[in-house]
């Protein structure tokens, strides 16, 4: 049985992940960071799920669920947080960014970094991290969104320097664009679902290998430019 963590799995993209990868008959192991905002996912109860309480930025408590874990095939670094919106030039929260730019950017790596020893017991040694087109340098056309702009394009840089360094172990790492999707943080108006956003990843996921490491994807399988 393969085994993949997912990593902000009480809603959204997450939670379509978690139901996806449960029906296709993998071990999941899913964090939250609140019991609160976890019911749906607490209430699942698949013989196949393990859930997790994990504030994503609290490194010590990230090392000691690593040592708790089993190998791991699959990393889906999905938790992320947007942050203020309408915010523009002249506006621009600081404390709230530094925030943005710990979650989004900061904790993926550290997540790498502890689950480094499970990842490399695992057959599959792929690693995931839900990025967005908006931090792509050539597809910004309309400024703005700095703060949410900036985590993204930062965890791209992340995920393009993560692709060279453990190329010689047989990984492969990549940056997803999961598309426009309803959820609370893409709004009512969104293109797509979160079951159709989850399975177009898990199908670049699958079919993604060691020579693809270190490219953006969006959910439909298309390439995005840095």
């Amino acid at each position: 049985m393969k085994t993949v963590l997912i990593t902000g799995a009480n809603r959204g993209i997450g939670l379509s992940l978690v139901k996806l990868y449960v029906q296709q008959g993998w071990q999941v192991h899913a964090t939250y960071r609140s019991e609160y905002n976890a019911q749906e996912l607490l209430n699942l109860g698949h013989q196949h799920l393990i859930c997790h309480e994990l504030e994503v930025t609290d490194y010590p408590a990230v090392s000691t669920l690593a040592e708790q874990l089993p190998a791991i095939d699959l990393l889906i670094n999905n938790a992320g947080y947007y942050g203020p919106k309408g915010y523009g030039f002249g506006n621009t929260d600081v404390d709230e960014w530094r925030k943005v730019f710990e979650i989004n950017s900061i904790a993926p790596l550290k997540l790498v970094e502890a689950l480094y020893p499970n990842l490399q017991q695992g057959l599959l040694k792929k690693i995931a991290c839900l990025s967005s087109k908006v931090g792509s340098m050539t597809e910004n056309t309309s400024g703005g969104g700095y703060i949410y702009r900036s985590s993204k394009a930062a965890l791209n840089s992340v995920v393009k320097s993560l692709s060279n360094d453990l190329a010689p172990n047989g990984f492969t790492v990549i940056a997803l664009h999961p598309g426009w999707v309803q959820t609370e943080m893409g709004g009512p108006n969104a293109l797509i679902d979160t079951e159709t956003s989850a399975k177009g990843l898990a199908l670049v996921i699958d079919s993604v290998e060691p020579t693809h490491s270190g490219e953006f994807i969006n959910f439909d399988g298309t390439r995005l430019p840095w």
